[in-house]
């Protein structure tokens, strides 16, 4: 056992203390942290689905990114149980909601004992793992049981890519364990290849097979009753990093324009900051409701929370521009291919690594701008807000439309290697 692996076991011993402490105050501000709090920590399941596929996907992006995948291998194999895990309350909530039938928990952290006893209540037959999930002693049991695992939509970054090359002597033997790894890009597939990872194959992303579906029409239809004829710019996902917080930098470069009639609706990433985008839109002096009131939007409202889960394709439905957030501070972007799909003239910032090749492809086909800062992002969003026209919906067709068919491929590979099982 080489010095970095002997580091890494000897750090899960002490880890679940940290880890629990971690919980108890993310849950301060979400309680759902504190929920079903015996999985992530390998107590035994009792009533767990066995012989199962097991699909991974961390959060919410990774959960939406899997369905497509996940509805095609539901037509393949209509009666192999199905097990999806998440690490997040919300990648929880949103599986739960997608696929209600399917059995969803928390996959337990990577200590030795933990994995052991995930893996002896569900007997996976084979597993997928979103994007890039690498636990090195999970990898390490399923190889030993011989359970082919599969890296799908996966992607890396270059910075990732090189703090994996850091500690390659502890994550080689994982790269290499993989069945497959499908890859986003073929920028994707040359870094997981100089990491020491085996089959892989470029398939594409699966979220641009991900389309509105009929409730989210219905639902924006409400939307629109409650909003009205006025212009709307939707800011979607913000985030907050290194104690700077997106929808305060969109709410105060806003609060510079002075404008009645346009409609900003501000929808941060995680529930926790729902509360707190309120009471900055309130404090900069708005005129402020909550989507969760269920009330008309007033005229003399200024902006609108978008405080709910699960129902961003419905706000993008409305939406006359879209800001995607996680790209004015540096967290890589969150997803804009989904505002793309509505067919929504598409803003973003400088920090992009996490849909490096969406956003490229987004500006040269122009259906997306980037911005530097919160100032030059409304003034782009109030430039495109009268320039709505067929020739914007048709470019965003078009460049979806050349995109799609990720998840029927990922799903074929993985039938292939559920027939090599027989």
């Amino acid at each position: 056992m080489n010095m970095f692996l002997l580091i890494y076991q000897g750090l899960w011993r002490l880890a679940p203390f940290w880890i629990r402490r971690y919980l108890r105050r993310r849950a301060g501000k979400n309680p759902a942290y504190l929920e079903h709090w015996d999985e992530r920590f390998g107590k035994m399941q009792n009533h767990a689905s066995k012989g199962v596929l097991w699909i991974h996907a961390v959060s919410v992006g990774e959960t939406r990114a899997a369905a497509p995948i996940i509805r095609a291998l539901q037509k393949r194999h209509p009666d192999l149980p199905l097990l999806i895990t998440q690490m997040t309350p919300t990648g929880r909530a949103t599986a739960e909601q997608l696929f209600p039938q399917v059995q969803c928990r928390y996959l337990p952290y990577d200590r030795k004992n933990y994995v052991e006893q995930f893996l002896d209540d569900h007997q996976p037959i084979a597993g997928i793992l979103m994007e890039t999930e690498i636990w090195i002693n999970l990898l390490d049991a399923c190889q030993k049981r011989h359970i082919p695992m599969i890296l799908a939509n996966a992607r890396l970054s270059e910075k990732s890519a090189k703090g994996y090359e850091r500690f390659r002597g502890l994550f080689q033997a994982a790269f290499a364990s993989f069945a497959g790894v499908l890859t986003q890009t073929q920028n994707d597939a040359q870094r997981f290849q100089k990491l020491g990872a085996k089959h892989i194959h470029v398939f594409g992303n699966s979220k641009y097979d991900i389309q509105p579906d009929g409730a989210s029409q219905i639902l924006a239809n409400e939307f629109r009753q409650k909003v009205g004829n006025r212009p709307v710019f939707v800011c979607a996902s913000t985030r907050e990093k290194d104690s700077i917080d997106e929808a305060k930098l969109i709410l105060e470069a806003w609060q510079k324009i002075h404008s009645e009639n346009i409609l900003l609706v501000l929808i941060p990433r995680h529930p926790e900051r729902f509360q707190a985008a309120f009471d900055m839109a309130e404090n900069l002096g708005f005129r402020v409701q909550k989507r969760s009131d269920n009330q008309k939007v007033d005229l003399q409202t200024q902006v609108w929370i978008g405080d709910s889960m699960g129902e961003l394709f419905a706000y993008y439905l409305i939406a006359n521009v879209a800001f995607v957030g996680g790209s004015l501070v540096d967290t890589g972007c969150q997803n804009i291919i989904e505002p793309i799909a509505c067919g929504v003239s598409v803003i973003f910032g400088w920090s992009t690594y996490n849909f490096a090749s969406a956003t490229e492809e987004a500006l040269k086909a122009g259906v997306a701008r980037q911005v530097n800062d919160a100032d030059e992002c409304v003034a782009t969003a109030l430039s495109l807000l009268h320039q709505e026209s067929e020739t914007q919906r048709l470019s965003a067709q078009k460049m979806i439309s050349q995109h799609q068919g990720a998840s029927e491929r990922i799903a074929d590979y993985v039938s292939g290697c559920l027939k090599m099982l027989k």
